[in-house]
């Protein structure tokens, strides 16, 4: 049962940031028969690739299961990065090779402009700032790893990225949890419900139809000529665009058995007072961490509560559930919010991929962007709008996520039985890393 002491008045199991934009069904529209294309899922994903076919002059419809803004896109921490997490923890040079590897991290730090430019074209107040983000080094090893990697990260991803060692942390961080660490200036934080919901009010007024409430259960057809299936009827495509992620189900069986979802839990903390926030994020940066079982934190956008993410379980629980694990991460990190309480509690899927990259492509008419592997708001919104300019026929050349081999593996269907081995095997290293540290 879970510890209610750690809960504050009004403690909700909702997001932290829809109590400033809450889900809902504003401009649903009618299913209709035929579209150009039909997009599934109304993330980053899909909206960003809706708009942009609708700025091209085609008609586009995108499916929602749920309301707008329930989904997983706004349930995340709200952190940006451009280039810096691509392939973390994979082999990724061994199986791509090292140019391919580099054309990804230059991609990937050119979403982070993508995203800088949509939020201005369209006027989305969403407490966008630039702040920089630090990743702390769970071990000394692990901050020599992140020597090695400062160079590249300049050299491709424009980072600016540098290092801090553990003398100087505090000037970043108000805790002595970690063995120094690197700041990246280029990265940020975003209210990730306010951008979503800039971005369904662009999408309506470029002409796109959105509709709640509705579930696809099939895609029949080739290309040229799909038939979706869904809870509201059946309405016909040229072609259709995938943006589901982590909640990739069995309507699309094929790609299911490619991407894993994984449960991300986060905490808020009820308002603490800017003065107190400033002690604990001197630079009023982002964070993130080395471990494989990560914890993510920042500043909420208002300067006054901490939002504290990570891997609170490798099994399905609830927020509720999670919420005194995540307290106690909380407090290994900043001892010092001892008696500080809870707000919010929630949780959300994001979408692993076994070689743990972004994949972007197209099988029998169906174009797919998926597999965020925790890095989404920019990602996914840069493949998303990738998607649609390759359907509009206005790509210079192809995406360095697109094409690659997408592989799963045998016995998997799409639900992660392996997720508490693995997640046991990551802890216990983690644990034993933290234990030989001097």
């Amino acid at each position: 049962m879970a510890d209610t002491s750690i809960f504050a008045e009004g403690f909700k199991t909702d997001p932290y940031w829809w109590d400033a934009a809450p889900p809902d069904t504003e401009g649903d529209a009618p299913l209709p028969d035929r579209a150009d294309v039909v997009v599934v899922g109304s993330g980053y994903t899909g909206l960003s690739a809706a708009l942009e076919l609708a700025r091209g002059g085609v008609d586009v419809a995108v499916l929602e299961a749920h309301r707008f803004g329930e989904g997983a896109s706004t349930r995340s921490g709200g952190m940006l990065s451009g280039g810096v997490n691509v392939g973390k923890g994979g082999d990724i040079e061994r199986l791509y090779g090292a140019d391919r590897v580099q054309a990804m991290i230059e991609e990937a730090a050119e979403s982070y402009g993508h995203f800088e430019r949509i939020i201005e074209r369209e006027s989305i107040d969403c407490q966008y700032r630039r702040s920089g983000r630090f990743v702390g080094a769970h071990t000394p090893a692990a901050f020599a790893a992140m020597a090695a990697r400062v160079e590249t990260l300049n050299a491709h991803a424009a980072a600016e990225a540098r290092l801090v060692p553990r003398e100087r942390q505090r000037e970043e961080l108000g805790s002595d949890f970690y063995y120094g660490g690197m700041v990246v200036e280029r990265a940020g934080g975003v209210h990730p419900s306010l951008y979503h919901q800039g971005l369904r009010r662009a999408c309506r007024a470029a002409g796109v139809r959105l509709c709640a409430n509705t579930a696809v259960e099939g895609i029949d057809g080739k290309a040229g000529d799909l038939a979706v299936r869904t809870s509201r009827g059946t309405v016909r495509a040229r072609e259709v665009v995938l943006g589901t992620n982590g909640h990739t189900g069995a309507a699309t069986p094929w790609f299911r058995r490619r991407v894993v979802p994984v449960g991300s839990y986060i905490i808020a903390t009820e308002p603490l007072g800017e003065a107190r926030i400033r002690e604990l994020f001197p630079s009023m940066r982002v964070v993130a961490d080395t471990k494989r079982v990560l914890f993510y934190f920042r500043p909420s956008p208002d300067g006054t509560r901490v939002v504290f993410g990570g891997r609170a379980s490798f099994r399905t629980k609830t927020a509720l559930e999670t919420a005194p694990v995540l307290y106690d991460y909380m407090l290994g990190v900043f001892p010092q919010l001892r008696g500080a309480k809870i707000s919010h509690a929630w949780t959300g899927n994001v979408a692993f991929t076994f070689d743990r990259v972004p994949h972007m492509g197209e099988r029998d008419g169906v174009h797919y962007a998926l597999g965020c592997n925790g890095s989404g708001v920019v990602m996914m919104s840069h493949l998303g709008h990738r998607t649609a300019l390759k359907i509009l026929g206005k790509t210079n050349r192809p995406s360095a996520f697109e094409g690659l081999p997408f592989e799963t593996r045998p016995l998997y269907h799409g639900k992660p039985w392996f997720l508490p081995a693995v997640g046991a095997w990551y802890k216990l290293r983690d644990w034993i890393d933290r234990r030989l540290a001097p």
